[in-house]
């Protein structure tokens, strides 16, 4: 009688042990990312620190994840995504009561990092739009590079085309539409079909004003980037805008550009004033006095700015004998002229028009003073 208590008790004990050994309760929780986003078909990884004993639960659409059967003890809890650990919690205490453990790392960033969760949301924002700025750039900059090596090529269509397709991706750059009107007019230039030539002018002029009006716009928005250096850019834009207009026979919209170009960039004044004189000088095709004069006033403000270039002289003295008139054989010319075309001897005495120069002169009865080709006396 004895025997049979003492196994009754063993087994009872034992029994008690084994309730105790695997007693089990609830573990469920929600796994959502720094923005606040269900992260789907994630696992939590459950390890108990004693024993080794280890659960795997998954997540379903909404985060969530569950389980009725997770035995007492202290686990360490690792929540991991495609092989990839997002976020652990050691010493996670499971006992009698349903444990609710959510993952939730939008609130965990935040307190990494010190900022609140609506600090956090605009961080992460502005993280995602400078990497879509930066992967934007890196595309235009490939489309850039190709225009220009299709154009270094001698193919405008191609270029064109190229940067066509970047004003469309993003029509916000100036630089693209600027580019986009070099291109179109070398186009221009190899159209032998009069309506495609002009078209492919009007369309540069369109280029060259849209990428005006989008570096202004960007200047008046921040005053601090008004710096010489984007006054140079302008300058630039307004000169090609000029040489579209003139090419198309827009004379008096060539002289506004050409003349803005001069006032914003004052170092590099000498060539848009000749730029200008040149527009006037090509369109002047009746001798028109009025006309004559402001092409000389240009090249006189060319040289001011710039008194080597030496075909800014030529071309004045061009123009001044425009007006000559004839005293019987002699051709009187109006002052300054033959000093112009002797100032360009002077400073190209080879140059493509020194020959056209000394006919001039010659003309005027005036003499060729040139020390080009003389030779020096040896020293005694």
């Amino acid at each position: 009688m004895k025997r049979l208590f003492m196994i009754a008790a063993v087994l009872i004990a034992a029994a008690a042990c084994s309730q105790m050994a695997f007693a089990q309760t609830t573990v469920r929780g929600v796994c959502t990312d720094v923005e606040g986003k269900p992260i789907a078909g994630a696992v939590v990884h459950l390890v108990d620190v004693d024993n080794g004993r280890k659960y795997d639960l998954k997540t379903n659409g909404k985060g969530e994840y569950f389980s009725l059967g997770i035995a007492y003890g202290k686990y360490n809890a690792t929540l991991t995504k495609d092989d990839k650990e997002l976020f652990h919690i050691n010493g996670l205490q499971v006992g009698a009561d349903e444990v609710v453990q959510d993952f939730d790392l939008k609130k965990v960033a935040a307190q990494s990092t010190g900022m609140t969760p609506e600090q956090l949301k605009a961080a992460q924002e502005q993280n995602e739009k400078v990497a879509k700025e930066n992967n934007t750039i890196k595309v235009l900059n490939d489309k850039l590079a190709a225009a220009k090596q299709a154009s270094d090529a001698g193919d405008y269509d191609t270029a064109v085309k190229t940067l066509t397709e970047a004003t469309q991706m993003d029509a916000s750059r100036d630089i693209l539409w600027a580019k986009l009107g070099d291109y179109t007019i070398s186009s221009a230039g190899k159209q032998t079909d009069r309506t495609v030539k002009t078209k492919d002018y009007e369309d540069a002029i369109s280029d060259y004003q849209k990428a005006l009006d989008l570096k202004q716009k960007a200047l008046e928005a921040d005053p601090a980037k008004k710096t010489p250096e984007a006054n140079k850019i302008l300058a630039s834009y307004y000169n090609n805008l000029g040489k579209a207009a003139a090419s198309d026979g827009k004379t008096d919209d060539a002289v506004k550009a050409y003349t803005q170009a001069a006032q914003l960039d004052p170092a590099a004044a000498g060539m848009y004033y000749f730029n200008l004189g040149g527009t006037l000088t090509n369109a002047n095709t009746a001798n028109n006095a009025d006309m004559r004069k402001a092409a000389v006033d240009a090249f006189d403000k060319a040289i001011a700015a710039d008194p080597n270039r030496a075909d800014a002289y030529y071309w004045k003295g061009t123009n001044l004998i425009g007006a000559a008139t004839l005293q019987g054989d002699k051709m009187v010319a109006p002052p300054g002229t033959a000093e112009a075309f002797q100032k360009y001897l002077d400073l190209a005495p080879t140059g493509p028009h020194a020959e056209e120069a000394k006919a001039m002169l010659t003309a005027m009865g005036a003499k060729v003073e040139t020390s080009y080709g003389t030779q020096k006396k040896p020293k005694k």
